[in-house]
């Protein structure tokens, strides 16, 4: 399947805050619906976060989360990978919290703890809608994302006894060393499968230089035949990001938790929008999506369970 590119789209996140997009999906149902749209357009795996459905606030609600997850399996058989990033600063417990519930397929698992600062965004929120968007915007400039050495092998081993795949978020290229650690250490077996996530403040940059040195990074510090690759991207660059993923071999996300545009000053109305223009451009690349059966294929998973 070497001619596949399995496309993610990360359906809501816990970042974009609703002032920024109308069209960010916010209840339990307009999760489900956004993700099954996506699907239909040709993602083969989709991302889920949940959110307060009165102010769109990031939450771990775990009902939210399984109300989502089952309303998704209920009709689609798209692979459903559940955050455990969660929101910013939440404690490990709430985050990791779905795996054991719900046994998913795909979890993200971050490679590290960075500092994940969105707080410039602040300046273009004119009229926010709600109370904590610039309070929570504004305070990623002195927070961080804590995952430790401890945290990852907890969600490494807790994603293994649940027949979940860690999909390992990798935000810079000292992360490499620690997958490779836990690889080292017989913790974890290859092949793995790591997403690349670049134009987060706090991580590497979203140029073509930066995530060519990622994948050669990872080529030496993991070995080439070890890992599968994704990479998805904070804001404007996502879609050329892609394409550049594409022709080096990786695959890609989309999706409107990381870019909230179709393209310059044009809003995406949906995720399936982003879903149809990456599956144009994979096309012309005289590429094929990968559908959900033939991700599974790749990546190792245990299969659409109901």
């Amino acid at each position: 399947m070497t001619n596949k590119v399995i496309l993610t789209a990360a359906i809501t996140g816990a970042i974009n805050t609703p002032s920024m997009s109308p069209y960010l999906p916010i209840t339990p149902q307009e999760i489900i619906d956004s993700t099954v749209e996506a699907a239909r357009a040709g993602a083969a795996v989709v991302h889920i976060h949940v959110r307060d459905p009165e102010t769109g606030e990031p939450t771990n609600d775990l009902e939210l989360m399984q109300e989502v997850y089952h309303g998704i399996r209920t009709r689609s058989d798209v692979v459903i990978g559940v955050t455990t990033g969660g929101k910013l600063a939440s404690p490990l417990e709430s985050r990791l919290a779905p795996v054991p519930r719900l046994r998913p397929e795909l979890a993200s698992c971050n490679a590290g703890t960075m500092n994940f600062c969105v707080s410039p965004v602040v300046k273009k929120l004119s009229a926010p809608k709600f109370d904590w968007e610039v309070p929570f915007l504004a305070g990623t400039y002195d927070s961080f994302a804590n995952n430790t050495f401890h945290s990852m092998e907890v969600y490494i081993k807790t994603m293994q006894e649940n027949h979940t795949k860690p999909e390992f978020e990798v935000f810079d290229i000292g992360m490499l060393h620690n997958i490779q650690y836990f690889i080292s250490a017989g913790v974890l077996q290859c092949p793995i499968y790591v997403q690349f996530v670049v134009g987060v403040m706090g991580g590497i940059g979203a140029t073509v230089l930066n995530l060519t040195r990622l994948y050669q990074a990872a080529c030496e510090i993991i070995g080439k035949d070890n890992f599968l690759w994704s990479v998805g991207t904070a804001g404007k660059e996502q879609f050329n990001m892609g394409t550049a993923a594409i022709l080096l071999g990786g695959n890609v996300r989309i999706g409107l938790e990381d870019n909230l545009y179709l393209k310059p000053g044009v809003l995406a109305k949906t995720n399936a929008e982003q879903v149809v223009k990456m599956r144009k451009i994979v096309e012309t690349l005289d590429r094929e999506l990968a559908t959900p059966d033939e991700a599974r294929a790749i990546l190792g998973l245990h299969g659409c369970t109901y």
